[in-house]
């Protein structure tokens, strides 16, 4: 049986799970300079209003797992953490961003609404305690790397530090040299660990280390993937958007535009009505 997790946010509290409506976290990759951020939050919040989406604002501080040294990571843990902060306050949305260390759980607490671990750090048994015991939801990615049967593991570390406010979200597999496909069988074996599970739909599409010094994608496949997903049944979403992709500083060929967004969430929230209630049983 799936638990709903609680999400507090600034202006109200509400739950992800079964029964309740879908999650969606969204933003872009990093953040960028001036107010782009700010302005995507405003978007993507009126957005989901209007479709009667709980929505979570997702902007990485810092990519530490860029392919080259010369990549933009972003504007590094206290002035990121400080935006995050700003943009929870001042647009009224939670936020999630990942870290990377444990030394990083203290500080992110503070201002992060939710806690993400990347998936390549999905098996980091200290950073995943430190996250859990930090009183904060964690938003815990499956690796590339693992099977979706195995990640009861990492479930079970995070549990054990006593942190029952977990999501799991699904980033496709590895499938050879500089690509990734996705088992969307992996869902509803996730779903029987008793978690909501997110489907990351820009990511699963990313072609690692595609460019050579940069990773590739091909955002033609996020539609039909997150058509497939919904179908398959989950419970949120993750998203990376943009107003112009192919400008953007990490991760464009494989964001959304964002003014393609709403028609897309509509499309996916008629497929979620038309399935009704999955418990994969």
């Amino acid at each position: 049986m799936i638990e709903p997790v609680a999400i507090t946010t600034p202006e109200e509290r509400f739950l992800v799970g079964p029964g309740h409506p879908l999650l969606l976290l969204a933003g872009p990759c990093v953040l960028e300079s001036g107010e782009l951020a700010w302005d995507i939050a405003r978007e993507m919040k009126a957005i989901c209003a209007r479709l009667g989406i709980s929505y979570v604002f997702k902007a990485s501080f810092d990519k530490a797992n860029r392919t080259s040294l010369q990549s933009f990571r972003g504007p590094g843990l206290e002035n990121g953490l400080r935006q995050l902060g700003r943009i929870r306050s001042e647009v009224g949305v939670p936020v999630v961003s990942d870290i990377h260390e444990s030394c990083q759980v203290e500080m992110a607490a503070d201002l992060l609404d939710i806690i993400q671990i990347p998936a390549f750090l999905c098996r980091q048994t200290d950073l995943l305690v430190a996250a859990a015991k930090s009183g904060v939801t964690v938003n815990l990615k499956k690796g590339q790397f693992v099977a979706p049967w195995d990640m009861v593991h990492a479930v079970g570390k995070i549990r054990a530090a006593g942190c029952d406010r977990l999501l799991l979200t699904e980033r496709g597999t590895s499938f050879g040299y500089n690509n990734l496909v996705v088992d969307m069988r992996s869902l509803p074996v996730m779903r029987k660990m008793g978690c909501p599970v997110i489907f990351d739909t820009t990511h699963s599409v990313q072609l690692p280390g595609g460019r050579g010094g940069s990773s590739g994608g091909q955002r033609e496949f996020i539609p039909p993937l997150a058509r497939a997903a919904m179908g398959a049944g989950i419970d949120g979403l993750f998203m990376e958007v943009h107003p112009d992709p192919d400008k953007a500083l990490c991760d464009g060929p494989n964001s959304w535009p964002l003014d393609k967004v709403e028609p897309l969430l509509q499309q996916l929230l008629a497929i979620r009505e038309a399935i009704g209630e999955t418990t994969d049983e």
